[in-house]
């Protein structure tokens, strides 16, 4: 076996993996869609998101839990989720993908996230999705004193 190539310099802090996983029920959107419950969903999904889930529970579902292991991912423990700015679209083939703005954006900034992964499914009454990422933390530049 030979060994991995070098490329000449080393990153001072590994990259290291996370991953974000979350299970929402589907008998929860039918709960959120409910006469009497307010615009839950409204606050929950973008306009983009609402259009292409329009009756689709299962697809919301998915959605819903792509956002909160999107959000483990940024370890921000105590915070609220930054629902309406972590946004989970269709890319080629039907496959999530995830768009961050504001907010959500800065979190992953701060947690020195790289690309994010996502899957979703469902089956038996429940949506599962997965998120993956590596993480670097980010560096701190500190000013060179005067000599």
């Amino acid at each position: 076996m030979e060994p991995a190539a070098h490329t000449g310099h080393a990153a001072p802090f590994p990259a290291t993996p996370r991953i974000g996983v979350d299970l929402v029920p589907l008998s929860r959107i039918a709960e959120l869609s409910a006469p009497g419950s307010g615009p839950a969903l409204d606050r929950m999904l973008t306009d983009a998101e609402r259009a292409f889930c329009a009756g689709d529970t299962a697809g919301t579902a998915g959605r819903l839990a792509a956002k909160e292991a999107v959000f483990k991912l940024f370890g921000a423990t105590g915070q609220p989720l930054p629902w309406l700015t972590t946004e989970i679209l269709r890319g080629p083939g039907g496959r999530p993908v995830l768009r961050l703005t504001g907010r959500a954006a800065r979190l992953a900034e701060q947690a020195g996230l790289g690309p994010v992964d996502i899957s979703i499914s469902h089956d038996g009454g429940w949506a599962v999705a997965v998120a993956a990422a590596l993480a670097t933390p980010p560096t701190t530049h500190q000013a060179t004193p005067p000599s």
